[in-house]
């Protein structure tokens, strides 16, 4: 499945899950927690307390999708972000990065070519 990077919004949720949850407890943490719909077709990103699994949450048009990552050495960089629904706004770069344990914050962006329509 390819999304329209540019157009996509990506929610971090600042407070450990467990991970035991599946579509609905964490479609209920999106909507009630975060106070954004987890129907938007936005991906949602949740961390377990030990910083090793991360669950990724998206509705795409037909049924929830859950994509899962266990670290079998080392942890998720947490970004933090102070605020009451405890959700930081990523770009899709910024969770590619996550991704692959490196830290966004010692990565510049480079200016590029943006066509807008």
């Amino acid at each position: 499945m390819f999304f329209p990077e540019g157009q996509l919004r990506v929610w971090l949720y600042q407070q450990p899950v467990d991970m035991r949850r599946s579509f609905d407890g964490l479609a209920a943490i999106a909507k009630n927690q975060m106070q954004e719909d987890p129907l938007s077709g936005h991906l949602f990103v949740f961390i377990n307390k030990r910083r090793t699994y991360l669950k990724v949450l998206f509705f795409d048009r037909s049924g929830y999708c859950i994509w899962a990552k266990r670290l079998e050495a080392g942890q998720f960089g947490h970004p933090q972000s102070y605020d009451e629904t405890n959700k930081l706004a990523m770009d899709f770069g910024s969770l590619k990065l996550l991704l692959e344990g490196l830290d966004h914050k010692d990565y510049r962006q480079r200016k590029r070519f943006n066509l807008t329509r």
